[in-house]
């Protein structure tokens, strides 16, 4: 990537700091899945808890002294590990770099009944709050969507998640196979009842290299909605969510106030953060200049360059149009919006005047003092917003 002249900056502390980890494994592969995951027989755990120490001291060593607001175990299926191995992650990065006092720690979880005996290890290992792998309400349409528990399995994690972290989301997808807006609204009602605080809503979309995919390229999976009832099947979310107090805080994510993943908004805020394990992302700003890292998808590929002494590519220097892109891509994916000074600040020159006035005209974008905010309307076609913005820009 193209280095730039500009001067060197701390942006990153508009949006804070995080750790992501990434565990690989899975027990199935979901038909639906493009995430970097594997099915494997064994895993040497010893060796993994090598490597990801290894790279936690890398890590500090480039950015000490940062206080981290966040750590999120995401895969695969986190929730596979051994809680010992989680302890000692945690328990290296708090010895690494001081913790806020209201640090998140995250841990994603599938609801079958020999993960859930685990959520209390989990917790005394450190984890404060469980992301659950749910994604229906109902058991016909878990087993298409090739998920290894039932219903009552899901509630009942549901239920000792509560108990012993206090925090809990669960994820549900939508526009599913043969899905009417009758059976949304009651699915969605449902799951809302359950008091839980955090929520995300993410519609069904056929990736290639998936099993759905090749299904789909085959003339199978009948019964997806259209384009217009995919559209009406969002509107609809946002409209139950709304009347039970939820605010669709990003356009998959709604919290009651006060709930918000904080890990989640480190990204569409455009803080720092380390990304550890196969395939992991990371953006840390580094002598004032804000840089990319990435590293190796396959678990063997990236314990071998661990071994080797860095376990990512990178870190590349991410020039001033590519840090104001990101920016805006990402943080327009949020309710509050971007400031439009700091956009600026990172491009060197505003967004154009025009191009945000012609969006506000059609009922894309609003303005908010100087942020700019995508509308209901603008986040259901927001690539569509974000390249017209971006154009020639």
């Amino acid at each position: 990537m193209a280095a730039s002249p500009d001067i060197p900056h701390e942006d990153w502390r508009s949006g804070g700091f995080g750790i992501y980890l990434h565990w690989p494994f899975c027990q199935a592969k979901c038909p639906y899945c493009d995430f970097n995951s594997h099915v494997v027989a064994q895993v040497d755990h010893a060796r993994w808890q090598s490597a990801f120490l290894s790279e936690i001291d890398r890590h500090a060593d480039l950015v000490p002294g940062r206080v981290v607001n966040s750590i999120f175990f995401g895969g695969g299926t986190p929730s596979l590990m051994p809680p010992a191995l989680v302890g000692a992650i945690i328990d290296r990065i708090r010895a690494r770099w001081p913790m806020a006092n209201d640090v998140e720690i995250t841990l994603e979880a599938n609801p079958t009944s020999s993960e859930t005996q685990k959520f209390r290890d989990f917790a005394h290992a450190g984890v404060n709050r469980l992301s659950l792998g749910v994604q229906a309400m109902n058991d016909r349409d878990l087993q298409r969507l090739g998920r290894l528990h039932d219903l009552d399995q899901a509630l009942a994690a549901f239920d000792m998640a509560r108990e012993t972290m206090g925090r809990v989301s669960f994820d549900l997808i939508y526009a599913r196979q043969d899905q009417s807006l009758d059976d949304w609204r009651a699915e969605l009602e449902r799951a809302l009842a359950l008091a839980v605080d955090h929520i995300s809503l993410y519609q069904l979309t056929i990736e290639d290299g998936t099993a759905f995919g090749d299904r789909f390229r085959r003339g199978g999976l009948k019964g997806l909605p259209s384009d217009d009832l995919s559209a009406e099947l969002y509107a609809l979310t946002q409209e139950i969510a709304g009347a039970a107090g939820y605010s669709a805080y990003e356009v998959s994510n709604l919290a009651r106030r006060g709930a918000e993943s904080l890990h989640n908004q480190v990204y569409w805020r455009y803080g720092d953060y380390v990304g550890i394990g196969p395939g992991a992302h990371g953006r840390l700003t580094l002598g004032g200049h804000r840089h990319a890292t990435e590293a190796p998808r396959m678990p063997g590929a990236w314990l071998e360059a661990v071994a080797k002494g860095r376990g990512d590519a990178g870190p590349d220097r991410l020039d001033r149009s590519e840090e104001a892109e990101e920016f805006l891509l990402m943080g327009l994916r949020l309710s509050e919006g971007i400031d439009l000074n700091r956009f600026e600040r990172l491009a060197g020159h505003p967004l154009p005047p025009a191009r945000i006035t012609g969006l506000e005209e059609i009922g894309m974008l609003k303005r908010q003092d100087n942020r700019i905010i995508a509308t209901t309307e603008g986040r259901m076609v927001l690539n569509s917003v974000l390249a017209e913005l971006m154009r020639d820009a």
